[in-house]
């Protein structure tokens, strides 16, 4: 009897383990959410950050002024940092795995699944056209909390951040009709 509960409870634990993993969402990549989010009616998500510093966060590491404050702080190429990635590019960000069929690199700097949460579990369209499962199924709407993970002290060019101004010049809602 004790030899069937522990086997019964190693196969549960086994069970779970395997679940968790297949709950980890993995990131798609900003070219899949352009799918939807391009159009005027939808609000053009998009292309409001495909114009954004965001999307340009990791080609900025690649410039004198990025490679001078890396060598001030004894690091090496800023595009190959740990420290500087983590707040430019969104694999680095997340942590997550990249879904098997991604398009997505790493010169897509800090794309929608950053602020979003990586997408394969809530990229259909079944699944966003309903609010409360795409929040179900790994969706993040949240504002600040996620921007001070990069917009802050540690930061080599901090200048202070109220995320109220900022999120104004990043703010890609989508519109009434559309919903």
């Amino acid at each position: 009897m004790k030899k069937t509960i522990l086997i019964l409870a190693a196969l549960a634990i086994t069970l779970s383990a395997f679940a968790a993993l297949a709950a980890d969402n993995t990131i798609v990549g900003a070219g899949k959410c352009k799918m939807c989010h391009k159009k005027p009616k939808a609000g053009e998500q998009f292309k409001i950050w495909s114009e954004s510093a965001h999307a340009n966060a990791f080609a900025t590491l690649k410039s004198e002024a990025s490679v001078a404050i890396a060598k001030e702080r004894g690091l090496g190429n800023p595009w190959e940092e740990a420290a500087c990635l983590k707040c430019h590019d969104t694999q680095a960000f997340l942590g997550a795995e990249l879904d098997p069929k991604t398009k997505y690199t790493i010169e897509e700097g800090v794309g929608c699944e950053a602020c979003h949460g990586a997408g394969s579990a809530y990229k259909k369209k079944s699944v966003m056209k309903d609010h409360d499962k795409a929040v179900a199924a790994g969706l993040i709407i949240e504002g600040e909390t996620n921007c001070i993970k990069c917009h802050n002290e540690e930061s080599p060019t901090f200048a202070g951040f109220v995320f109220e101004e900022r999120w104004a010049e990043v703010a890609h809602p989508i519109p009434e009709a559309a919903e």
